[in-house]
């Protein structure tokens, strides 16, 4: 070993590294074209190539379990019995992981009988004895026991993230101990659920620290139990054997018997060709050009998510991923003075194009100060005018010819946010939008977004990083406080770069069909998104709280009669109470299902099965259900409140939801129940701003149902909507064959449960679970109604035949969702995918309506000067802030818009109502 180069050990914990990988990206996974799962894999490679590129470890190595069992689990056969089977994809996953691994040249060590633990522990003690840094990359904190001056946990970050160092300080101050290595006697208390270790019943984490920092050590506070009161001491004393094998369990084995040693596990450059191979057969196509300096095969950047650091090897000569600002020549300008700064007015005028970024002190837009404005129009160039206190409105009116200048196309990176900071300090931006945000959401809707990553993948450029401004976040500094210079640099790169960006995300739109929905439908939403956000919601603050109070009256009622007819008093909020009453003491289930801790599972699901055995069931759900409802709405509404406007500003957010539908948040406006009577009280707290206004509600009717009659073409079902009858009756009498005039009220309920399960792919036991019959009756019901809807079942057909072969569906503007899943081995995966196949193009298209007659309606307001003012969008339902002497005019402008939005071959209804709460209107 050369003495000339620091060395340092890293030691891969393998298999809780796999799992991370899997499931950082299980939301959105990434395939191949083939459709198979890469997320596990890429991420995992990505870690690999963080830690060989930043760290440049001189010895490294993968540890992974072996088949074996080990001593845990011959002392305790119940060691890990808890934990599921692998993921599918995981599972299928790991062959790569292994491959990708031996051609970057890394060990992998198994060892019969022990566990990856012990083989790292064996390890980290080897190198500790000559004095060699090491690393424990692992999410595991019972790693713990082994940090010493020379032995650090390397926990890596999410994706996006940075890993996090923890050392002895941090161990010794998190769980108050003067040893690491007394984490052991810790677990020996507590235990731990991911593995099935038991401790001490009735002691926590807390509780647990509080014992040993006192006593030290597990076996000290064995010998003291005399000193303890109450339960405490009856448990110690009892499990006492159990807390000594928790120990034992915990605690990691440091003399495997391995037949390697440090000198073997010395870093080598990795094997270039076996890399170059496995990235083909993966399409890791730009990772293989951004590692290895080549691209193989057709889908360059089309099945993977770019890794958020650089992961060009360390042998490696400069490639493109290596360019930053300081090796690529730019024209970036400081336009300070109000000379300089109107002739940039006259310059960017000459433009059609215009690129610009805003820089504020807040993500907040109606806190936000404006610090200072980015503009580009030409590549490598860019121009930052400083905004300072005091100077806010005079610069804004500088530049206000170029932001209202219909004519100039807007191009920018989350684009919402900036003309919302615009929109607060007066300034209405106009002209068409191209936003490089929303441009790759359609993309590539299952990554991640940022300017940064999207300038790494498709640039291969790496832009200053935010912390090199503010630093971390637990330290940041303001934007104000940025030196002008160093925010200028930054500000101007943004605007540049995203400049650059726009010709390929216009290219990437085309090619993936998403043009139409881009142009017409989610670039213009924005401006209609900025005015919703700006203008708010006012509240009744006094009725408000009146409820709540209410609500808590109810609360502590139900409560009561809960208490009373278990027969004891115990904590409603408590999972592991709850159990305890419900299956122990009450006995409603003898299967009871229990949880990963071992504790009964008492979720809303669970608890709605077992509503029918025993009263005490329904009250529990209703006690929960009031208690979110108050506080989730009744008392956090109010913290809301912008102390600016005195109204309510919710955010909405256009791509968070793979059907398109709008998101909102901050707070969710869109949740707020309406299906119980407690719920739309809520509504009553939102009321119009005062004397002649009113809040008008429009409602698309059954728009689903609508939607699914034109997409299956089925007859009868599109001849319902033309008749204008009761789609449920109707349906109902399909069914039944009977006259529509003889379906009772059972009928028309299970048929509407039927019509509305249907788009969703609903199964015969999910439609028996819901109407309370048996699954034969239920497959009946299901037979039954698409003999008489027979389009219907040719949709589902033909759009699964379709999903399979393309591996994506379609709204009627085009708006894609991928379905990776949908040719999946596992039954369960399988099914869902296929129900999102059947639901996404009925919902998707459905969003899509409901987001061109807002566009429609904006604009119309807008341009007839109205003070009608749209505020809210849920679901199929958009809310009005009516002025009412407009009243006439502005009622048939909305239902005529909405209508037309999205022209169908069956007609639309939508459903008005108006009142000075939006309970009344709703």
């Amino acid at each position: 070993m050369s003495a000339a180069v620091p060395q340092s050990l890293y030691l891969l914990d393998g298999m809780p590294l796999c799992y991370r990988a899997h499931f950082a990206l299980s939301r959105h996974p990434i395939t191949t074209s083939s459709g198979f799962n890469t997320s596990a894999i890429y991420v995992y490679t990505n870690t690999l190539l963080e830690i060989i590129k930043q760290k440049a470890p001189t010895h490294i190595v993968v540890a992974f379990d072996s088949e074996a069992p080990t001593h845990r689990h011959r002392d305790y056969p119940a060691y890990k019995a808890q934990r599921e089977a692998m993921p599918e994809a995981l599972s299928a996953a790991l062959p790569y992981i292994f491959r990708i691994t031996e051609a970057f040249r890394i060990p992998i060590l198994k060892c019969e009988g022990y566990e990856a633990d012990d083989i790292m522990g064996t390890l980290a003690k080897q190198a500790e004895k000559v004095k060699m840094p090491t690393y424990l990359v692992t999410p595991d904190k019972d790693f713990s026991q082994l940090v010493s001056d020379s032995i650090w946990l390397y926990k890596p970050g999410r994706m996006g993230e940075g890993h996090s160092l923890v050392g002895m300080a941090e161990i010794q101050q998190h769980y108050s101990l003067k040893r690491p290595e007394q984490f052991v006697d810790l677990i020996g208390l507590w235990g731990d659920a991911s593995d099935n270790i038991p401790g001490v019943p009735g002691i926590g984490e807390k509780t647990a620290i509080q014992l040993i920092y006192r006593y030290e050590t597990l076996e000290n506070l064995l010998e003291h139990t005399h000193e303890l009161k109450g339960k405490q001491r009856e448990n110690l004393e009892h499990y006492a054997d159990q807390a000594r094998l928790s120990k034992q369990l915990a605690t990691i084995v440091t003399d495997v018997p391995l037949a390697t040693v440090l000198d073997e596990l010395a870093y080598q450059a990795p094997d270039k060709k076996a890399l170059e191979r496995v990235f083909a057969e993966l399409e890791f196509d730009t990772l293989a050009k951004r590692v290895l300096g080549t691209a193989k095969g057709s889908r360059l950047g089309a099945a993977e998510a770019e890794p958020a650091m650089e992961t060009a090897l360390p042998a490696q000569p400069s490639s493109p991923g290596d360019k930053t600002l300081a090796t690529v020549p730019h024209d970036y300008q400081i336009v300070d003075s109000p000379q300089a700064q109107a002739r940039l007015v006259e310059q960017l005028k000459q433009h059609n194009a215009v690129c610009f970024d805003t820089e504020t002190t807040s993500l907040d837009a109606r806190e936000a100060e404006l610090v200072g404005l980015a503009f580009s129009v030409t590549s490598h160039k860019g121009f930052y005018v400083p905004v300072r206190p005091g100077n806010v409105s005079a610069t804004l009116e500088r530049f206000r010819p170029v932001f209202e200048d219909p004519a100039i196309e807007k191009i920018g990176h989350n684009l919402k946010f900036d003309l919302n900071v615009l929109y607060t300090q007066g300034i209405t931006v106009k002209g068409e939008l191209f936003d490089t945000f929303l441009a790759h959401s359609l993309v590539e809707p299952g990554q991640r977004h940022s300017l940064d990553r999207l300038s790494e993948q498709y640039l291969h450029y790496r832009p200053i990083p935010i912390t090199d401004l503010i630093g971390d976040k637990d330290d940041a500094l303001s934007m104000r406080e940025v030196p002008v210079t160093t925010l200028a640099s930054y500000a101007a790169e943004d605007a540049d770069v995203t400049l650059q960006l726009k010709p390929i995300m216009a290219a990437a739109l085309k090619r993936t069909c998403q043009e139409k929905v881009f142009y017409t439908v989610e670039c213009p939403l924005i401006p209609v998104l900025v005015q919703m956000e700006a203008d708010g919601m006012a509240l009744n603050v006094t009725a408000l709280k009146a409820y709540v109070q209410q609500l808590t009256q109810q609360i502590d009622q139900l409560a009561d009669e809960i208490q009373e007819q278990a027969g004891t008093s115990f904590n409603l909020n408590s999972p592991k109470q709850l159990g305890q009453v419900l299956f122990d003491l009450l006995k409603l289930d003898p299967k009871a299902k229990r949880t990963k801790t071992g504790r009964y599972a008492t979720s809303e699901a669970v608890l709605g099965r077992l509503a029918p055995r025993h009263e005490i069931v329904e009250k529990i759900l209703r006690h929960r259900g009031l208690t979110k409802l108050k506080s989730t709405y009744g008392e956090a509404l109010v913290h809301h409140i912008s102390p600016q406007t005195g109204r309510i500003h919710t955010h909405y957010s256009q791509l968070n939801t793979v059907t398109g539908r709008l998101q909102s948040s901050h707070p969710n406006l869109q949740n707020i129940p309406i299906r119980t009577e407690e719920g739309r009280e809520i509504r009553r707290a939102f009321v119009a701003r005062g004397d002649g206004y009113s809040l008008l509600s429009a409602d698309y009717s059954q728009i689903e149902l609508r939607i699914l009659a034109v997409l299956s073409e089925d007859a009868a079902m599109s001849e319902a909507f033309h008749k204008g009858v009761d789609i449920h009756r109707a349906t109902a009498a399909k069914i039944y064959d009977v006259p529509a005039e003889a379906v009772i009220p059972e009928m028309r309920r299970t048929a509407k449960m039927v019509n509305f399960g249907i788009p969703y792919g609903i199964s015969a036991f999910g439609l028996a679970q819901r109407l309370s019959i048996s699954r034969i009756e239920a497959a009946a019901l299901i037979k039954a109604y698409f003999e008489q809807f027979p389009g219907i079942a040719r949709y589902i057909e033909k759009t699964l035949t379709s999903a399979r072969e393309q591996g994506y569906v379609t709204t009627v503007t085009g708006r894609r969702r991928y379905l990776p899943e949908i040719g999946s081995a596992n039954a369960a995966v399988r099914s869902g995918a296929q129900r999102n196949a059947i639901n996404m193009p009925i919902q998707g298209t459905a969003a899509d309506m409901i987001k061109l007659a807002m566009i429609r309606i904006h604009e119309r307001l807008t341009a007839g000067s109205f003070r009608t003012r749209l505020l809210l969008q849920v679901h199929d339902e958009l809310v009005f802030e009516l002025y009412d002497a407009e009243k006439q005019a502005v009622l048939p402008l909305v239902e005529e818009a909405m209508k037309t939005a999205l022209p169908l071959t069956v007609p639309l209804v939508i459903e008005m109502g108006i009142g000075k709460d939006w309970l009344q209107a709703h």
